[in-house]
């Protein structure tokens, strides 16, 4: 990890999008530090499309159609809503230059938003980057129960359905072990993600 960026540094999108493509994303110590790092994992999380798993009790909860599902209606939203501080986490990675630099991805294209949506409120979801046929997972959050699983499927779904052949989670946790993630060496990422890389897929159809 390095941190090359001090107060009032805004990351440019074609920066973003290199490192993104070299296997390198950003973060912050807190919402509240100025500052970015640049992190490269030497263990990578990924979630493989063709073994998603989804849990008897989700598959349930699918069906009861409990949550309005939405793309990219309120990508602003999703953020800030993955910037929460939580029972279980008091402060997040997401600071503002990191915020403005994925907002501007959105408005590029190159940015989306799945989202959970219950008697007209966002009540969950999740962001990540698309380049080539790679969809890099940032975050997600979730104000009722299951709504980002809920979005999380909609997600593979959606990604499986217009090509895309890699969905990067950057790293596990037991949440997205149940779903099938798993880690890999960073040299055999690098090589999957060269690979998607080449070709195009279309988060829109």
């Amino acid at each position: 990890m390095t941190r090359p960026y001090g107060p009032g540094y805004r990351i440019p999108p074609d920066l973003l999008l290199k490192a993104y493509a070299s296997g390198v994303f950003p973060m912050a110590e807190s919402a509240t530090d100025p500052e970015v790092f640049w992190v490269r994992p030497e263990t990578r999380g990924l979630i493989p499309l063709d073994t998603f798993h989804v849990p008897k009790s989700l598959r349930k909860t699918i069906r009861q159609h409990r949550f309005d599902i939405r793309i990219d209606s309120d990508f602003a939203g999703v953020i800030d809503g993955c910037a929460e501080s939580r029972t279980d986490r008091e402060t997040t990675w997401i600071n503002q230059p990191i915020r403005e630099a994925y907002i501007r991805l959105h408005e590029l294209g190159h940015c989306h938003s799945v989202e959970a949506w219950h008697a007209g409120q966002l009540v969950g979801g999740l962001y990540g980057v698309s380049l080539g046929r790679v969809f890099f997972g940032e975050s997600m959050f979730s104000r009722e129960t299951d709504s980002s699983k809920v979005c999380l499927v909609h997600l593979v779904e959606r990604l499986k359905e217009r090509g895309f052949v890699l969905l990067d989670t950057q790293f596990t946790t037991e949440h997205l072990k149940r779903f099938g993630a798993i880690d890999v060496p960073r040299a055999k990422y690098e090589r999957m993600l060269e690979e998607g890389l080449r070709g195009e897929a279309d988060f829109y159809p």
